[in-house]
């Protein structure tokens, strides 16, 4: 009966050592739904600085590039006519795209301003189609030359993407902008400030920190040996309705 308990107890531990070496990766899931980055973005609302950021270098390097495509092409047109376009034959009278310290206008701060709701649009981040959506609304002044300040509102319409940061172990959110909507501009620099809006976007909200993968590792002590830590190995994600889980996969490390 010993044999046979001890035949068991062997058959049973080859079946437990099989069944663990074919299963995958130990994983901790993390999961956002909607409620819950809703009352976040009312904290940040209620109790943050406004989230704003310059559109003026923006105007200025577009202006800039527009101003020498205009000269380039002013030099190409007097080629053939026997005058150098690069030699003074007399007064040039010249300007810049680009003001001069202190002729700007002081009252108009070229900027945009993150808001939480705009003409019915509210700021979110929602789960949809196994896609992560985010209205973004906001508002803010362009000053064109000529002109004078122009206040506008809208909301550009993204789409998020999550990717794994290996290196500093975490998982970081890429918005992309599709599609920008404004009012207000009365047709004024509409186009231009739309793609402005989207450059400011990409170039200065992203990467979106979601969540540090080191801060969900722990220690796992062994009796007499080294503690063994948790490190981040890759992450998968699924997106349902109303919920985003992130599955994040671990190895065990010395």
């Amino acid at each position: 009966m010993t044999g046979y308990f001890k035949f068991a107890g062997t058959v049973f531990a080859l079946l437990l050592f099989f069944s663990v070496t074919n299963a995958q990766r130990p994983e901790v899931t993390v999961s956002l739904n909607e409620a819950f980055l809703d009352s976040l973005l009312d904290a940040v609302f209620q109790n943050s600085p406004p989230i704003e950021f310059s559109i003026a270098s923006n105007r200025h390097s577009r202006a800039d590039a527009e101003m020498q495509s205009l000269r380039g092409a002013s030099e190409n047109g007097l080629e053939g006519s026997g005058i150098n376009p690069g030699k003074r034959y007399g007064p040039v009278f010249s300007f810049s795209a680009t003001p001069s310290p202190g002729t700007e206008n002081r009252s108009c701060k070229e900027v945009i301003q993150l808001l939480r709701e705009t003409n019915g649009v509210r700021t979110a981040v929602r789960f949809r189609d196994g896609k992560i959506l985010a209205p973004l609304a906001f508002s803010g002044n362009y000053n064109p030359p000529l002109v004078g300040c122009v206040p506008f509102t809208g909301y550009a319409e993204t789409t998020i993407d999550l990717e794994f940061d290996q290196q500093n172990q975490r998982v970081v959110a890429r918005a992309r902008v599709l599609n920008v909507s404004l009012n207000g501009t009365g047709g004024v620099g509409g186009s231009l400030i739309a793609k402005m809006v989207q450059s400011s976007i990409d170039k200065k909200i992203n990467p979106i920190e979601v969540v540090r993968l080191d801060k969900l590792s722990f220690a796992l002590p062994v009796r007499n040996s080294t503690s063994l830590n948790m490190k981040a190995v890759g992450i998968r994600t699924g997106v349902e309705i109303g919920v985003l889980n992130i599955h994040v996969a671990y190895d065990f490390v010395k």
